[in-house]
């Protein structure tokens, strides 16, 4: 084994402990095992604190807030221990990021991503149909009876049970499940490898090229001891304990009074009516998001909130006006259809022109794609560009024909894929450079490709299909290709054997959907569905249904004025990017502009606005020397956060105390 490097050496002495000899940095069968128990962990934890103890979300968003309480818990405790003890056995950084990349890939899964919308959405039409309704002459139909549970009908046993709760002596119709499984199975896999292979393709661009600041990525590197030898020298900063220590105590107020309600809870949110009392402008402060917008440019952070403030104030004035759009498109994304188009525009524009700076990467993909080209430029991916571009042309293909098979119309499976993309990729290149861990888009793929071909293109049973890809598409707050990015970017820690970390990527989806959907489906089926999560067994696929169901009822054309929309917003956001090229000290980044309408940053555009405020006060005053200095207190503000919430939902469990959800977003 070799010799303790001088660095190794200089951590070791800062630390108060003799050098030790580490293995080198690359993915071991020991990361791979707790890593697959980590993801196997989130799978049942996250349901089981969503559905039953009805906390605090810790897989709701990019953030992916499990992942990081246990990459906290794994440095502090049995990391720490094993370095004080100067024991060989201690983790590499590089064993760290391998595991905490596999739970942030199974952080996307058990909950928003996929298994809380799956159950649900797939049998609501079948237990929610009323003679109000109609369902049962709009929406079941064409409802595809392979994509739901064998058996399923209004008032059969395999739907009522799971929203009411088995009676007793009766046992979980698991055989019933088994085809809708085999036929979902096959088209999840292949989505996820999409994403896979695309960030593949996207990873030297944004990483070596564009050097993106990747805000997400820095306080998992500083708990692995990436360029420590795996010493979480972070932990001996008493300002990230300071920033640490701030939610916490928060936290504790609010958590103590669920309990004891004499105990006064903060009030971390507050809001005024405005504009005659037909809108709130909210004032909330989120430390974990206060953390990620610090590590960000000054310029990404000013223009997310003064956009957002400039959509808010038109929005505003419109309403007073009574100027409102006709076009009912859901309740995903912005709430204002014409801002839906120009933020889809903005999209649209974000994504070609990320290809357009990329255009030298991406040649020289393509000539290795064809078997030419220098292939050291592709030494250190996890896969070849030319099997990374063939699975997803291949993947991209097989969701095509599965989507025709659920009914939607060939003609629109291209423009459905493309905006289904379009939001993915742009959300997280907007994740990746502005640190915006719980961003939306301004809409959803299904809406708008109804909007743009019309309901007679689709015809019912495209309506219908479209409505069931909410299971994958509809409120996208998370997925795996932003955890994959942020991965990538984390695995330069890694020097030997990165390219099984596609394995552990595929390991954490296979673990965290079969555990997430096991322990969901037979908590609905022993409690009942519908006395769990409200937004995913009731309130959502109801509001998605009555959607499509009057879609149906009340045809449309193409929506052209939607199309001339996205195209200026499109324009828009060209212009911006042009001049942000152009002039170096251009204050807006299109970024702002594409993201400004969404609901969520209605909600959290104050924390921004604080964000970006004592950054700024710090880079003037202090320069680079105090914002060094004061970055692990930010780091410490988005730690402090996720523990505090999964250590009370500890409590919680122990306790059998239910509903004390200390943190939202």
């Amino acid at each position: 084994m070799d010799k303790p490097s001088a660095e190794e050496d200089l951590t070791s002495q800062q630390a108060g402990i003799p050098p030790a000899r580490v293995r080198e940095g690359t993915v071991t069968r020991r990361a791979l095992i707790i890593g697959a128990l980590g993801s196997l962990a989130i799978g049942l934890g996250a349901p089981w604190a969503e559905h039953v103890l009805r906390g605090s979300y810790m897989t709701l968003d990019f953030s992916t807030p499990a992942a990081i309480f246990l990459l906290f818990v794994l440095a502090a405790v049995p990391q720490y221990a094993l370095w004080r003890m100067r024991s060989a056995f201690r983790f590499t950084a590089a064993e760290l990021i391998t595991i905490f990349s596999m739970m942030t890939v199974a952080s996307a899964i058990p909950t928003m991503g996929l298994t809380a919308q799956i159950i649900p959405l797939v049998t609501a039409p079948y237990y929610y149909v009323s003679v109000e309704n109609k369902w049962d002459t709009l929406i079941l139909p064409n409802f595809p009876q392979w994509a739901a549970p064998a058996g399923a009908a209004p008032g059969a046993s395999v739907i009522r049970y799971l929203y009411e709760g088995l009676p007793l002596g009766k046992s979980i119709p698991w055989v019933k499940w088994l085809p809708m499984l085999g036929a979902w199975v096959p088209f999840i896999l292949a989505l996820y490898l999409v994403m896979i292979a695309m960030m593949v393709l996207l990873r030297r661009q944004w990483v070596d090229n564009e050097r993106l600041t990747f805000p997400l990525t820095h306080l998992p590197l500083e708990l692995s001891g990436f360029g420590h030898d795996g010493f979480p020298a972070l932990l001996h900063n008493k300002v990230f304990w300071l920033g640490f220590a701030l939610p916490v105590f928060f936290g504790i107020l609010t958590g103590l009074h669920a309990y004891l309600p004499q105990v006064p809870a903060p009030r971390l949110v507050q809001g005024m009516p405005v504009f005659r009392k037909q809108m709130t402008l909210e004032f909330r402060i989120s430390f974990p998001m206060i953390g990620f917008f610090y590590l960000v440019t000054t310029e990404a952070s000013f223009s997310l909130w003064f956009f957002n403030r400039i959509f808010f104030i038109v929005r505003g004035i419109l309403n007073i006006l009574g100027v409102a759009g006709a076009e009912k498109m859901g309740v995903f994304g912005t709430p204002e259809p014409y801002f839906a188009h120009l933020g889809t525009g903005a999209f649209i524009a974000l994504v070609a022109s990320n290809m357009w700076v990329g255009r030298r990467h991406f040649s020289r993909v393509w000539q290795l794609v064809r078997g030419a080209g220098d292939r050291q430029y592709e030494a250190v991916e996890i896969m070849s560009f030319r099997t990374a571009f063939w699975t997803m042309l291949g993947g991209l293909g097989f969701m095509g024909w599965w989507l025709a098979q659920s009914g939607m119309p060939y003609i629109a499976v291209p423009v459905f894929l493309g905006l289904a993309f379009v939001y993915f990729v742009g959300l997280t290149r907007a994740v990746v450079e502005a640190g915006f861990a719980e961003a939306v888009a301004p809409k959803i793929a299904p809406d708008m490709t109804i909007s743009w071909l019309g309901t007679n293109t689709l015809g019912h049973r495209g309506i219908v299909a479209a409505g069931l890809s909410y299971v994958w598409c509809s409120d996208i707050r998370t997925f795996v290709m932003c955890s994959v990015a942020n991965n990538l970017k984390m695995a330069q820690g890694i020097t030997h054997r990165r390219h099984l970390l596609v394995w552990a990527f595929l390991i954490a989806i296979i673990l965290s959907f079969a555990s997430s959907f096991w322990l969901t489906l037979t908590r609905a089926y022993v409690q009942g569905g519908v006395t769990m999560n409200s937004w995913f067994f009731k309130d959502g696929p109801n509001l998605d249904y009555k959607y499509f169901a009057a879609k149906i009822m009340n045809p449309s054309g193409p929506a052209w004025y939607g199309i001339s929309l996205a195209s200026l917003g499109g324009l828009l956001y060209a212009l911006l990017a042009a001049l942000r090229f152009r002039y170096p000290s251009w204050p807006l980044h299109p970024l702002g502009y594409a993201l400004g309408s969404v609901w969520i940053m209605d909600a959290i555009w104050f924390t921004c606005f604080t964000s970006w405020a004592l950054k700024s006060l710090i880079l003037h005053y202090g320069g680079n020397k105090l914002y060094s200095y004061m970055r692990p207190g930010f780091l410490g503000l988005i730690c402090g956060q996720y523990t505090i919430n999964a250590l009370w939902l500890i409590v919680d469990q122990i306790a059998g105390k239910t509903g004390n959800q200390i943190f939202w977003i």
